[in-house]
């Protein structure tokens, strides 16, 4: 190794190389510096730009407020409630702002940041991953919004008749019957299977064996407790309960099978759905005995039924009995929202068996216009689940069996929905015309009644004499300008209205649509709007 002796230094050659270096170390640092003040000055560009569009929605925002008079916060919040009335509702048909739906929305202007809460009304709404999809969408598509929180919730309904009804039925929201009015064709076995899809949905639900000469819930569910228990201070009879689902059933009283008249079923019956403390359900599932007798009327008179499912087989023979079941509910003016045709058919060698023949289930939704029909194959599996205790849509939830009743507990949830947002609706009070509004569930006609008229029409006995028909109330005993208190529903085929004088009015929609209407309503001036 040589060693340079520090006089060398001053030698031409190494000067020059001395030189060169110290150049090509300027040159990179010059390069580097150059680098780093253009990825600055682009960044700070950028930013510049963030600013300018941020100053941009700003002004046009305050812009709008001024024009408006409004602060820049109420622009704001009408902007996402606007945003969010594009989400429609597909059971009631209207958007989830008008609906009520919107909940604790709260803006952070300098954030940009958007909260609130959807409050459904059943916590089994089959769409609700869609309205929580389309909410984040929406409001994050506003140009000023940079964040988007939406917390989902639900708040079920308040029985519409709750002031009207026994204490035990009071806090349920909706009422099924699942008929058949012909044994053996499969009815309870829906009726368990649907109340433990529609729980595992979410909701609360109860199940009441109304088939007290042959109880078949024991059966069908296994609970620990299988004896009903009595509340020693309130007397009220204490449901049993099994995977969350509350039960009550004659076959838990102790008694096994009842052999006594039928009043006296009527009578326990009676007792059993009305003195027992459901508690807040979302929905109580009567699985309702055979027939169209006094038992099936008890039944429909005390519990303000939303809707019904019907069940029948292919044969013949069970959609002659089925027809008399749909007549009944249709009477009593109680919705028919599906009909399951239960044993239809099994799959063996490649092929498709119909041992029942077809076309029972098909035959009632034309007849009468029921708007969803579901078929059951024949599976061994389906029935050991009822004798064994456990409901096929617990034991096997991803089975083709699951999957409809998944798609009939969906159904259920959508009519009860509608059906609820029909009667509660029917009859209002328009203050401005100074009218009652009249949309009759299942009817797209609407109509306005004038309130005395209204009045003056009342069929009770407090107007009309029993025995003579001799009109009681006259014209004049009703004043020209006369406004309803309140208008409250009575199960799915009347309202009571209650007037200024105390008199509470039974108004049948059928004695409604043959009332004489107001038809050249004058409009409303400005002021009065």
């Amino acid at each position: 190794m040589q060693l340079l002796h520090p006089h060398s230094l001053r030698h031409p050659s190494f000067q020059f190389q001395t030189r060169r270096s110290n150049s090509s170390s300027r040159l990179l640092l010059s390069h580097k510096f150059l680098h780093s003040q253009a990825s600055i000055i682009s960044s700070r560009i950028r930013i510049l730009k963030r600013v300018s569009q941020n100053l941009s929605v700003a002004k046009a925002v305050s812009t709008q407020a001024s024009s408006t008079g409004e602060s820049v916060a109420t622009t704001l919040e009408k902007d996402v409630l606007k945003a969010l009335s594009q989400i429609i509702d597909p059971d009631f048909g209207t958007d989830i702002v008008s609906c009520g739906f919107v909940k604790d929305l709260g803006i952070d202007e300098a954030l940009g940041e958007v909260t609130f809460r959807l409050e459904l009304t059943t916590p089994a709404c089959p769409v609700k991953d869609m309205f929580e999809n389309k909410a984040n969408e929406v409001v994050a598509a506003l140009p000023w919004v940079k964040k988007v929180n939406v917390k989902m919730s639900a708040q079920p309904a308040k029985p519409i008749f709750a002031g009207q009804l026994p204490p035990g039925l009071s806090r349920i929201s909706s009422i099924v019957a699942v008929s058949s009015c012909k044994g053996g064709v499969g009815k309870s076995t829906v009726a368990v299977n649907l109340a433990y899809t529609l729980a595992g949905m979410g909701a609360r639900v109860g199940i009441f064996d109304a088939d007290v000469y042959g109880p078949s819930l024991p059966t069908m569910v296994n609970p620990e407790s299988r004896i009903l228990e009595m509340n020693p201070e309130t007397k009220a009879i204490i449901p049993t309960e099994y995977m969350g689902v509350k039960l009550v059933s004659f076959g838990f009283a102790g008694q096994g099978r009842a052999i006594m008249r039928g009043p006296m079923v009527s009578g326990v019956i009676n007792q059993l759905l009305t003195t027992a403390d459901w508690g807040e359900l979302d929905y109580l599932v009567i699985d309702m005995p055979p027939g169209t007798g006094d038992i099936q009327l008890t039944l429909c008179q005390v519990a303000p039924l939303t809707a019904a499912v019907i069940v029948t087989t292919p044969q013949k023979l069970a959609f002659i009995d089925v027809v008399k079941g749909v007549r009944m509910f249709s009477k009593l003016k109680v919705p028919c929202v599906a009909v399951v045709e239960n044993m239809c058919h099994f799959d063996a060698d490649g092929k498709r068996y119909y041992p029942f023949g077809k076309g029972s289930g098909s035959e009632v939704v034309k007849q009468f216009g029921i708007p969803h029909l579901f078929d059951l194959p024949i599976r061994p599996t389906l029935s050991a689940s009822g004798d064994s205790g456990t409901p096929e849509v617990v034991s096997d939830p991803l089975s083709e069996v699951a999957r409809t009743f998944q798609d009939l507990g969906v159904c259920v949830v959508q009519q009860c929905a509608k059906i609820r947002q029909q009667v509660s609706t029917a009859v209002t009070y328009d203050k401005y015309l100074k009218a009652i509004r009249v949309k009759v569930p299942n009817s797209d006609e609407e109509f306005l009644l004038h309130p005395a008229t209204v009045r003056r029409n009342d069929r009770s006995a407090q107007s009309v004499d029993e025995w003579t028909g001799e009109q009681k109330v006259q014209f004049g005993d009703v004043a020209e300008d006369i406004e309803p208190e309140d208008i409250r529903p009575m199960g799915n085929y009347a309202v009571s209205i209650t007037w200024p004088d105390g008199f509470s009015q039974i108004a049948p929609y059928d004695q409604l649509e043959t009332i004489e209407r107001l038809v050249d309503v004058p409009p409303l001036s400005p002021v009065e709007v």
